[in-house]
């Protein structure tokens, strides 16, 4: 994919967020530059569906991070 591609693709899964983080950040590379860390996976979901869910705020928090490395790669 693209940096235009990931700026469009939904990330609906850990697999989509990683392959994502390491597509971004090997182009940053290539480009000399240097993204701060993906957010770490969460570790305390109970499964269970929470409204609030740990997941919900890590991939608010992984969009936030696409963004950012984004505007760094434009």
């Amino acid at each position: 994919m693209t940096v235009i591609d990931w700026a469009n693709a939904p990330i609906t899964g850990v697999v989509d967020a990683r392959q994502m983080f390491d597509a971004l950040q090997a182009r940053a590379a290539t480009a000399g530059l240097a993204l701060r860390a993906p957010p770490p996976e969460p570790s305390s979901c109970c499964g269970r569906g929470c409204n609030g869910c740990v997941w919900e705020g890590y991939y608010a928090a992984v969009a936030y991070w696409r963004d950012e490395a984004l505007l760094m790669l434009d």
